[in-house]
């Protein structure tokens, strides 16, 4: 069974947010869900070129409000 993990980047401006998300997927197991807090507008383009890049899948991304809500499947 895959497991979910959270990652609050809040707070955190570009490229943090990736970075920490690429260094938390690299301790996942393939499959395993990553939820990413974060507020940073540029995590609107930096998330999916991220999952794209990586191989990783962006399984949905709920960006109305001030926290967005990014789900990765790792790849």
């Amino acid at each position: 069974m895959n497991d979910a993990h959270e990652l609050d980047a809040v707070g955190l401006l570009c490229p943090l947010p990736v970075l920490k998300a690429r260094k938390r997927l690299q301790k996942l197991s393939s499959g395993d869900l990553l939820i990413i807090a974060a507020d940073d507008p540029a995590a609107v383009v930096d998330v999916p070129h991220f999952c794209t890049e990586a191989g990783h899948i962006l399984v949905s991304a709920d960006t109305n409000g001030p926290i967005q809500r990014y789900t990765i499947r790792k790849g």
